[in-house]
């Protein structure tokens, strides 16, 4: 059997709460642990070079993806096991999400919500049927559920949307879920 592969979404700061680090950590040890390879954004800054960190030292795989505009501003960590520099973010999007096998969005900003949105619309147009789970740690993604429960309630979009996405309040439950939709 491959080798499974976690996109991490994740914000390029570390926020103001102490535990959107904390859990960055502990998920990037967790995929450590199962012996899945980190795809994520390729920053060594906020919660991405948290989880890329943790990952790395607890023996994980890790692939990062960054584009070239991005390099110094997210400050491109090049010691990953693989390190793929795009032309554009459209490609970034694409590289990381053709390599890997489920996506998972821990707190961020427009970026993280900009991703979020794009794999959420191709699962809704049957592009993919990989799993997206929010880390909705100390309930940072409970306003966003709320504004898609919105959305499905003033006809925007099918109650199938939510079916969509799986919200996770910490690593350990993320971890089962993400368990359970790869075995």
């Amino acid at each position: 059997m491959a080798v499974r592969s976690v996109c991490v979404f994740c914000g390029s700061r570390a926020g103001a709460n102490p535990r959107y680090e904390a859990e960055a950590t502990a998920l990037g040890r967790w995929i450590a642990g199962e012996g899945w390879r980190l795809v994520y954004g390729a920053g060594d800054v906020g919660l991405m070079g948290a989880v890329a960190r943790a990952a790395q030292a607890a023996g994980g795989e890790t692939f990062g993806v960054i584009p070239e505009h991005l390099v110094r501003w997210e400050v491109g960590k090049t010691d990953l096991t693989r390190y793929v520099v795009t032309e554009t973010m459209h490609e970034r999007k694409k590289v990381m999400f053709m390599n890997c096998d489920a996506i998972v969005v821990l707190p961020g900003g427009a970026g993280s919500l900009d991703e979020f949105f794009e794999v959420l619309t191709w699962r809704q147009l049957g592009l993919h049927d990989k799993p997206v789970v929010l880390l909705n740690t100390d309930g940072y993604w409970t306003p966003l559920t709320a504004l898609i429960d919105h959305v499905i309630a003033e006809g925007f979009a099918d109650e199938s949307i939510r079916g969509f996405i799986t919200v996770c309040e910490d690593v350990q439950t993320l971890g089962g879920t993400l368990r359970a939709a790869l075995s």
